[in-house]
């Protein structure tokens, strides 16, 4: 296995790896997190991670990863070397790209993780740290436990650390949430000056605490105006929203997310990492998953001679049209109609009843080079995305 040759023809690819433990579930969360019963997460878990790139390495050989992020869970309950172990490791079993964008999701409380010089140096070179809120009743109702000092201190450190390109998770419609509070929470965010924010309304998902016991949300014409009055104010700092819940700086837009949008390819490592690969277009465009318990992820790695890429399934040529819109028309600019043909293998005339449906309704609007969601169109997203459904 050899990361020397790299097939020119190659499509770019990212890489999803999934550290599924944290110090506590928060009540609204419905990713694939675990609570961790001891100190740190046990280091034989990157073992398994390049145990499971082996099996998957036929699927990717002679390509060049451009793209990788760490996710979770809280990934930087692991300690840098681990990172530093894995990222040496896969460097030697696949081509990087010289500017390869490595993130690293990043809890702001120093209990959560390592020293963010000692992340830079294993290779990290971009974090997306969790702040969600920048008042402290509100980071306690969200199960959160680090105060706002906690993130303050983390984006000093990265600054320290020399790692500049940072993303900021920030949350609105909280619970009780008042219009002044969350343009308090956006300015705050605004004067640490990431590169990127992610703004996005809390939603109770199935089979989170906050779901079975629902707390005082603001209603919807709240929670339209906290919506509409702090867009405007992240755009008047200059953050450009380029996606339902991004906004960046120019130039520093997350090139991981923007190849999930664009429908482009991913492998996934871990415990319920989900990955997208092609194979032969269009009848060859593959979705995998791995075994989402940690315990049963491990038992499936170690199994002898049965390590393979977890579950497989093809995406069948009728669906592609929606499963490309479902990612894509989530971007403000939209598509180009060779990024459509080139990803699906499929000629854009496939989509012309759907589409032309959509820009009568006046949810899309045609550009030079292809097809954008209208402002309306961004606000019934849902409806947009379905009309493309087989």
């Amino acid at each position: 296995m050899s990361s020397a040759t790299v097939r020119q023809d190659s499509p770019a690819l990212a890489l999803y790896v999934h550290m599924p433990w944290c110090v506590r579930k928060c009540p609204y969360c419905d990713f694939n997190s675990h609570q961790l019963k001891s100190a740190r997460p046990d280091g034989a878990y990157i073992d398994l991670l390049l145990r499971d790139f082996d099996s998957q390495w036929p699927m990717v050989a002679g390509r060049r990863i451009e793209t990788v992020f760490f996710g979770g869970g809280t990934p930087s309950l692991f300690a840098p070397d681990e990172f530093a172990r894995l990222l040496r490791a896969l460097r030697q079993r696949i081509a990087f790209a010289d500017d390869a964008e490595i993130t690293l999701e990043a809890n702001p409380g120093t209990i959560e993780r390592g020293s963010f010089a000692g992340y830079r140096d294993a290779g990290i070179n971009r974090v997306s740290l969790g702040a969600q809120s920048f008042a402290p009743l509100a980071l306690e109702r969200l199960g959160r436990i680090h105060d706002p000092d906690d993130t303050h201190r983390a984006v000093a450190e990265l600054r320290a650390a020399g790692i500049r390109n940072f993303n900021l998770d920030l949350m609105y419609a909280l619970p009780d949430q008042t219009l002044e509070e969350a343009i308090f929470d956006v300015r705050t965010a605004c004067s640490l000056e990431p590169t990127h924010l992610s703004y996005y309304q809390l939603t109770l998902e199935p089979g989170t605490v906050f779901h079975a016991r629902p707390p005082p949300l603001p209603d919807d014409e709240t929670a339209w105006q906290i919506q509409s009055e702090c867009q405007a104010l992240l755009a008047a700092a200059g953050y450009r929203q380029y996606e339902v819940s991004a906004y960046a700086r120019a130039g520093f837009e997350c090139r991981h997310n923007l190849n999930y949008w664009l429908f482009g390819d991913y492998l996934g490592l871990g415990a319920g990492a989900h990955g997208k690969l092609t194979m032969e277009m269009p009848a060859k465009i593959a979705r995998t998953v791995m075994p989402k318990q940690p315990r049963e992820y491990q038992e499936h790695m170690l199994r002898a001679g049965k390590a393979g890429a977890g579950e497989r399934h093809f995406i069948a040529v009728a669906d592609l049209p929606f499963e490309f819109m479902l990612n894509a028309l989530r971007l403000n600019q939209g598509f180009t109609r060779q990024c459509f043909e080139s990803r699906t293998g499929l000629a854009v005339e496939i989509f012309d009843a759907p589409m032309g449906e959509s820009l009568r309704r006046g949810l899309v609007r045609r550009t030079d080079v292809g097809w954008e969601p209208t402002d309306l169109g961004r606000r019934f997203l849902n409806d947009l995305q379905s009309a493309f459904l087989a």
